[in-house]
């Protein structure tokens, strides 16, 4: 398929700089894919989209405060540090600014020597592989010096960092939040608890590659990133059983998709465990899990485009998508959600 087919006219100004409040005020786009029918709902309505017996899988990973503005030892140079992916217990790869200023075996301070980096070495893809030294807990240095990762699309400060982060995050690890998550609050949760619907948590830390343009014209050459998955035997025993029964199953986010997607096999149950996958999922895919999705709106031309297409259809993923646009839905992480059911 051509990445072209996977473009559509998007505004700037419908690109969303801040959440809604409260979260679940935020509108929600139902698409009823054997009908090919479009509705328009609010988000706080959901209990009433879904029935009872469905199971809503979410992801539970937690953002950390990735980033970090530190100096290099010896010459004071400004040094920007994004923590991309944990590859043992202080040893990171890490995305930094600017790059050719560090060099292996050079070190970065932050927070007046409260965390430093050495350089180890400098990854084929340009990343750097950084080992960090501090006193106390990792996580507990890294709350007081790092800063939230937002998305480069958003420009304007975040007062509240809790506010991306979903209200069942739990374990820290992604690089971005899992943005269909946003949208809960504790008493939609509830209330749909109350309404039979079932919420299962499993895990997949977000990569700063979910933001990764496809650069390719034909995108089955497109070579996904990887990300780490936990799925635990009580969510997969829940999830089986209500595939056994014939109940749907339905995905909180396209980081939850890919999970469930990964762990699936053919018969749609799936199997316990972790691991890193690069799954990547475009028209054609057969889904075996997942049977409904609860998404937000994403880039024109993005893999996250051609998920939703593949699970909806293309042509009618971008009636979606330009009705959204004419409709003035607001677009990308603090935007608004699409059901696909």
């Amino acid at each position: 398929m051509e990445l072209s087919e996977f473009d559509f006219y998007l505004p700037q100004e419908l690109i969303a700089q801040h959440p809604v409040e409260p979260r679940d005020s935020s509108r929600l786009m139902v698409i009823h894919r054997v009908q090919g029918e479009i509705e328009h709902h609010t988000f706080h309505e959901l209990p009433n989209l879904l029935q009872a017996g469905d199971v809503l899988v979410v992801n539970n990973t937690r953002v950390i405060p990735a980033r970090l503005i530190g100096e290099k030892e010896g010459t004071g140079a400004h040094i920007e540090c994004l923590l991309l992916k944990r590859l043992e217990r202080d040893v990171w790869e890490v995305l930094v600014r600017p790059g050719k200023r560090l060099k292996e075996r050079q070190k970065v301070s932050f927070g007046g020597g409260k965390l430093e980096g050495e350089l180890l070495e400098i990854l084929p893809n340009g990343n750097r592989r950084i080992r960090f030294t501090y006193e106390g807990v990792f996580e507990a240095v890294l709350d007081e010096l790092g800063n939230m990762p937002l998305p480069p699309y958003i420009t304007e400060k975040l007062e509240n960092k809790e506010r991306y982060q979903t209200v069942y995050a739990k374990e820290s690890g992604s690089a971005a939040a899992p943005t269909a998550g946003l949208h809960f609050t504790q008493e939609l949760l509830n209330t749909l608890r109350q309404n039979g619907i079932e919420i299962v948590e499993i895990l997949l830390h977000v990569g700063l590659g979910t933001f990764r343009p496809v650069k390719v014209e034909h995108i089955e050459e497109h070579e996904m990133h990887s990300e780490y998955y936990r799925v635990s035997p009580e969510a997969a025993e829940t999830i089986n059983r209500a595939k056994r029964e014939g109940r749907r199953v339905i995905a909180v986010g396209t980081t939850a998709s890919r999970t469930l997607e990964s762990v699936g096999q053919e018969n749609g149950m799936i199997q316990a465990g972790e691991g890193w996958t690069d799954i990547f999922i475009y028209p054609g895919y057969h889904f075996k899990v997942v049977d409904a999705l609860i998404t937000n709106f994403h880039f024109p031309k993005s893999t996250l485009v051609m998920l939703v297409s593949a699970l909806a259809g293309r042509d009618l993923i971008m009636k979606a998508y330009n009705l959204a646009v004419q409709e003035r839905y607001r677009f990308y992480s603090f935007g608004d959600a699409m059901l696909i059911l």
